[in-house]
This record gives C-alpha cells, structure tokens and sequence, in this order.
C-alpha cells in the first residue's frame, strides 16, 4: 500500500466537494445544456482529473501516476455504457431536459458513495484472498464475451427492483413539479417521477459496478488510487452525457472496443494472481503497457465509429426505450 500523507487526502475531499458546490451553483437554474456549455465542462472535468495526476505523480511516484491514469482513463472509457442507459431512463421517464443535469448530479453523488463501499470492500477482499483476481478475471472475460455476442443485459428501468421497491413505500405520480422530488397532494407527501429517475440511474450504477470495480483493481490494489481514479471520472460523467448526446449511436464500433479492453485487463488479473500465487516466473503486465493499450483501442475504436457510420435501418445498436408504463 502506498505511503499516502494526511493531506493529499485531505486535498482530494476539498477539490471534489468544492467542485460539486461550483458545478451545483453553476447549475441553479434549469435549463437545456448545449454542447459548447458541456464541452467547456467536461474539458473542465478532465483537466481537473489530470491535474490530480500530476500531483499524485509528484508526491507518490511515477508508478503511482501511472496506476492513477491508467485506472481513470479505464473508468473513463467504461462509463461509456452507462451514458447509453442515461438515454434510456431520461428517454422511458420523459424527462424534461431542463431537468436532466439535476438528476445526474444526485446521481454522481450516489455513485461516489457506493463506489467507495465497493472498492474499499474490493481492495480488502483482494489483500486478503488473492485468488478472489481469478474470479474478477472471470467476470471480465464474461463481460467482454457478452458485448462481441450482442448480448449485453438490457436495463428495464420500469422492472427496476429498485424503483419498483420505491413505488411500494412511497406514492409516485405521473406529473413533474419541476426539480421537486417531493410535493403534498391531498394532504399527504408524494414523489414525483424525478425521484424515481434519480433510483433508476443509481440502479444502473450499481449493474457497472459488476465490471468497473474488477477491472480497475486490476490496475492497482491502492485504496487511494482506485477511488480517486473512479472520483474524478464519475464528476465528468454528466459533462460528458451532454456533450455526446445524440452522438452516442456514432461510436457503434466503441463497444467492441470496450471488449477488448475488458478481456485485455482481465488476462492481466489472471496473470497477475498467477505470478502471486503459482510462480514468479510468470510475467505480469506493467500498468504503463496497460496505459497504452487502453489509449489505442479507444482511439481505433472512436477512429473506425467515425470512418465508417452505420448504416441507417431500423435496428441500432441499442434498442428503442420502451414506452413507459402508466
């Protein structure tokens, strides 16, 4: 584990919590987010995340800046997905766009709370039990098969048991009240549906969980690594949703590229449990070899969605949202 001092810790919590306060002011007053405002954003995100990096690449090392930008770059790329299934519950929900950035805001907040649970648990579970990479390696290799087959799992936001479980304590009405996520109807607390959005997408964050939290341990076992990577990648996420929406059917080769890298990085969790736990001899691969590997498969990916679009008929590469259920 890495020597992290006090307050590199402490520099991380007040960037993340002054940059939530900057973003959530910024964004007061509803309305329709174009993309020059998203692009400023999210450039704004990412030179935030790489700045970090060099911090972390001065203070901690050069193997630790390494580790960092591999693993938010890893995360970065896999939160793709999750912008696909952002467009499936605004779209099923009928959210107002106005609206939008406000859910994803509550919903970064969610995800950096239950990343950190998963991640710590993950790193305690891989220093105790380090066979526990083989079964990561797994999961991914299964990921990665799905996605070449066509056959990811669909994410049914109306079956989701977690806001089929909201439904059943609180009342849910069919009608916005503007950024309200509680209004009093005939003398009693009800929600509105954009409570049930802000369930759905924490939901779906929890479904990615299953292939991020592997995937970036196979990076680096550092607590401090793994969480800030994953942090600064998840603030981005909502800058990135709206700078690339409507966008998103263009990248249709990215997924395959999201594959390769899945497999990629769980052949490296296989060999690293191997050289740990049967033989030294067996060779791991060195996280800057990842770093590169990950830069080139997402550049092929997104140089070969642009080159050749796809073709136009009635089946894309992700199905129509299902009409909402009243």
């Amino acid at each position: 584990m890495l020597d992290v001092p006090f307050w590199l810790w402490g520099a991380f919590a007040v960037t993340v919590v002054v940059s939530l306060t900057v973003d959530l002011l910024a964004h007061r007053r509803e309305h329709v987010i174009g993309f020059k405002e998203a692009a400023a954003w999210s450039g704004l995100w990412v030179g935030l995340a790489l700045v970090f990096g060099a911090v972390v690449f001065l203070v901690l090392g050069g193997t630790a800046g390494t580790e960092y930008t591999t693993a938010w770059l890893l995360e970065k790329s896999l939160s793709v997905d999750n912008l696909f299934v952002f467009a499936l519950i605004f779209a099923y929900f009928k959210v107002p766009r106005a609206y939008q950035h406000r859910v994803l805001f509550f919903g970064v907040i969610g995800a950096l709370v239950f990343r950190g649970i998963f991640l710590a648990a993950g790193v305690a579970v891989v220093s105790r039990f380090t066979a526990v990479l083989f079964v990561f390696a797994a999961v991914l290799f299964y990921s990665a098969y799905k996605i070449l087959k066509g056959e990811e799992e669909s994410f049914d936001p109306g079956r989701s048991p977690a806001v089929r479980l909201l439904r059943k304590v609180v009342p849910v009405r069919d009608e916005y009240a503007g950024t309200k996520f509680f209004v009093k109807e005939a003398g009693r607390r009800v929600a509105t549906p954009l409570l049930a959005v802000v369930v759905a997408i924490e939901a779906a964050d929890l479904i990615f969980a299953v292939d991020s939290v592997p995937a970036v341990l196979a990076v680096s076992d550092d607590a401090f690594i793994v969480y800030t990577s994953n942090a600064f990648a998840i603030l981005g996420l909502r800058a990135l949703y709206f700078m690339l929406s409507g966008l998103l059917d263009r990248f249709h080769h990215l997924g395959k590229g999201l594959a390769v890298i899945l497999a990629f990085i769980g052949v490296k969790l296989a060999l690293q449990a191997s050289h740990e736990l049967i033989s030294t001899s067996i060779p791991e691969i060195p996280s800057p070899v990842s770093l590169a590997v990950i830069v080139v498969v997402l550049a092929v990916s997104v140089t070969l969605s642009l080159l050749r679009p796809p073709e136009a008929s009635g089946t894309g590469p992700r199905d129509d949202p299902p009409d909402r259920e009243r």
